[in-house]
């Protein structure tokens, strides 16, 4: 029996509750993951860390909750979401107010590790929430969850305010305490899903490790990784780089850059819920094309010289560079729900292990891409390589697509050809 056909024995508002509180849990987690963007700053100016030492300290939970991604969702596989979800919320809750009392730059990266927990919630929430829905819904309920990367924007707006009435120690404690509670809430208010309750029911024997990864192998699981590691590696790497982007090119204020890129983040989140809901209508396969297409495009257009004082007269005046980034930001949101639209569709019975190694690579792509941004930089002396650089990605993947669609369309027409033969 599908794991869905296992909600009649669910109340009927269960699917909508495990939908909804899943994805404020998943908000306040990205809130957590992406906590150092703010008390960075100050641990930076206490401990009189280099660049380097900051660049490790913030990355450190984005490398982390990322790696961890892969190991959550086949525990998810194994034990069910419910209870994996509670307790990384739980160690993630603990390693964050942990941190607060961390006086070393080693304490604080030990720490760090442990918040990067927080990030792993993504594949935990991936592999709970899908079986509660049909495949014709999965594009649109995944879209409405990964929405919760709106939480970075929380982090962005409100931990500046309590840091400086009550020091970057405050903002762990206090993000660790609503945590710590939103675990609590989720284990009370949701239940099991069908997929582990089917298995727990079933009796069936637990898959090895082996099993578990098996579909690793697949080289359509990695072409997907991919896509992610674009779409959202991308998008976060943006979020991150858009400031220095923006006081280096075009001599914006900090403050005036710091806006752009916050309003960059905010809809780039909750447009997510849009493309899984055009996924579902329109076919993930037609989403990934068009945002694919767009994206290379816009990446095109953005590795053009800006137009300043000494630059040439054609280039990119920050007007245009504005509307194309907002452009690109926008349909890479459709991306990420589409991505995510093609998991349970072409793995149903591994959503854990192959929603775990995309979601990794795809935070690992928020982790390299700022790193490489300015190593380009650097080499090149042009700000705008960066966008060189994505376009270079975007168009392998365009291309890779097209080509494994083609593929497979071949394939399917030999296939039918064959069976009209043999009869």
């Amino acid at each position: 029996m599908p794991a869905f056909d296992q909600t009649q024995t669910l109340s009927s508002d269960a699917p909508q509750r495990a939908l909804w509180i899943s994805t404020l849990a998943f908000t306040i987690c990205f809130a957590v993951w992406t906590i150092f963007a703010i008390i960075g700053i100050r641990i930076k100016q206490e401990l009189g860390l280099n660049e380097a030492e900051f660049g490790l300290l913030v990355g450190t939970p984005v490398l982390t909750g990322s790696i961890v991604r892969i190991v959550l969702g086949i525990w998810t596989t194994r034990y069910g979401g419910r209870l994996v979800y509670t307790l990384t919320m739980l160690a993630a809750a603990l390693a964050t107010f942990l941190l607060s009392y961390a006086h070393t730059y080693t304490q604080m990266l030990i720490a760090g590790l442990g918040v990067g927990l927080a990030g792993g919630s993504f594949a935990v929430g991936v592999a709970y929430v899908s079986p509660f829905f049909p495949p014709e819904k999965q594009g649109t309920a995944l879209g409405i969850f990964g929405a919760g990367n709106v939480g970075a924007a929380v982090t962005k707006f409100a931990a500046p305010f309590v840091l400086l009435a009550w020091g970057w120690q405050a903002v762990a404690e206090i993000w660790a305490l609503v945590l710590a509670v939103m675990a609590v809430v989720f284990w009370f208010t949701t239940t099991d899903d069908p997929a582990f309750r089917a298995r727990r029911n079933g009796g069936g024997a637990t898959k090895s490790l082996l099993q578990e990864f098996a579909p690793l192998k697949n080289v359509q699981v990695w072409r997907f990784s991919l896509y992610y590691f674009f779409a959202f590696g991308g998008f976060v790497a943006l979020s991150l780089w858009l400031p220095r982007y923006l006081v280096g090119v075009y001599g914006f204020n900090l403050e005036t850059a710091g806006m752009v890129a916050a309003a960059y983040s905010i809809p780039g989140s909750i447009f997510r819920a849009f493309g899984g809901m055009l996924s579902d209508k329109k076919g993930a396969r037609s989403v990934m094309y068009t945002m694919l297409a767009v994206s290379a495009l816009a990446t095109l257009i953005l590795s053009l010289p800006a137009a300043t004082a000494t630059g040439p007269a054609f280039g990119i005046t920050p007007a245009i560079f504005i509307v194309v980034i907002f452009i690109l930001g926008f349909f890479m949101s459709l991306g990420k729900a589409a991505v995510y639209k093609h998991i349970p569709a072409y793995y149903p019975g591994a959503v854990g292990a192959v929603g775990g190694i995309v979601g990794m690579m795809g935070g690992l792509g928020g982790f390299i891409l700022p790193i490489a941004f300015g190593l380009l930089k650097d080499m090149t002396g042009l700000w705008s390589s960066c966008f060189m650089l994505l376009f270079a990605i975007v168009a392998i993947s365009l291309v890779w697509m097209h080509l494994s669609i083609r593929q497979l369309q071949r394939n399917s027409a030999a296939t039918a050809n064959t069976s009209i033969f043999a009869q």
